[in-house]
């Protein structure tokens, strides 16, 4: 067997291990490593990939979102590396079970009191530790408040990109380039 000489220094810029250095991630890592490895199953093999994945790569799912996004399944848990959190816009909560990596206290007390149950990942591993009858989901990535100033520079033509402004008020960059009797408007 020769030796891939081309490759040689050629670096894998995927993670194999999380960055932080909490003892609980740490060790449902070690959790899902093994199940990765001992099951036939590529649910594990996900679940791992996400949980050594930063915290902006990790968004939170709300409880509205949830309830939507499980609607049409029954009987089956729901499956979130991430946050769940509350949402007040939500006036009845359905039954429902869900496994995530963390719930906010507000998230945790309405899933239980509308009768469903909130589990971790370390309780869904017991449960089906080939991920069966599981529905893995995650949030939106790009909702964060740091995306809507990404692109091309505020004011140029055809962007959408959010200024960084102080105040949204009167004084505020309304002048040249935001109005045609201004000099121009983009």
């Amino acid at each position: 067997m020769g030796i891939d000489i081309v490759n040689k220094h050629v670096k894998s810029k995927n993670r194999s291990a999380p960055v932080s250095e909490n003892v609980y991630l740490l060790l449902l890592v070690k959790l899902y490593r093994y199940l990765a490895r001992r099951t036939n199953s590529n649910f594990n093999k996900v679940v791992l990939k996400r949980l050594y994945m930063s915290r902006v790569n990790r968004p939170p799912v709300s409880l509205s979102r949830l309830a939507l996004l499980t609607k049409n399944v029954s009987a089956k848990t729901a499956v979130v590396v991430g946050t769940i959190t509350d949402d007040d816009r939500l006036d009845v909560v359905p039954k429902m079970s869900v496994a995530a990596l963390r719930f906010t206290k507000g998230a945790r007390a309405r899933i239980l009191n509308a009768g469903g149950e909130a589990l971790t990942l370390d309780q869904l591993a017991l449960r089906a530790p080939t991920g069966s009858h599981c529905v893995l989901l995650r949030g939106e990535r790009n909702a964060r408040e740091a995306v809507k100033h990404f692109g091309a520079a505020p004011g140029t033509p055809n962007s959408t990109a959010k200024p960084y402004v102080r105040s949204k008020g009167r004084k505020f960059e309304r002048a040249r380039g935001r109005r045609a009797s201004r000099g121009y408007k983009n």
